[in-house]
């Protein structure tokens, strides 16, 4: 017995050729078809690839979403915050020479 392909034994030469025989004959049924359909002109369409993070069910990605509206403070409300973080500093300070 003879060893092909490192996998498969062949037991006799005869089934070789069978085995050759066929799949000739499918190439040329493959190949007929083939021909068939690119005569009738009709275009067989495959999905296009696509790569990247897929589409939201909605159609809309976050990113396409519209931005919120910028808040703007009043100057008011910066004044009391200034103020607040003036009186934090001072607390702070207070506080360390205290403990040194």
């Amino acid at each position: 017995m003879s060893r092909l392909g490192g996998c498969r034994f062949i037991r006799a030469p005869m089934a070789l050729k069978d085995i050759v025989a066929q799949i000739d004959e499918e190439v040329a049924r493959l190949q007929q078809a083939r021909s068939l359909l690119a005569a009738s002109g009709i275009a067989v369409a495959l999905p296009a690839v696509r790569r990247g993070r897929p589409k939201t069910h909605g159609g809309t990605s976050a990113l396409l979403k519209p931005a919120m509206k910028k808040r703007n403070l009043s100057p008011e409300g910066r004044a009391r915050i200034t103020e607040a973080v003036k009186r934090r500093w001072v607390k702070q300070k207070t506080g360390k020479k205290g403990k040194a």
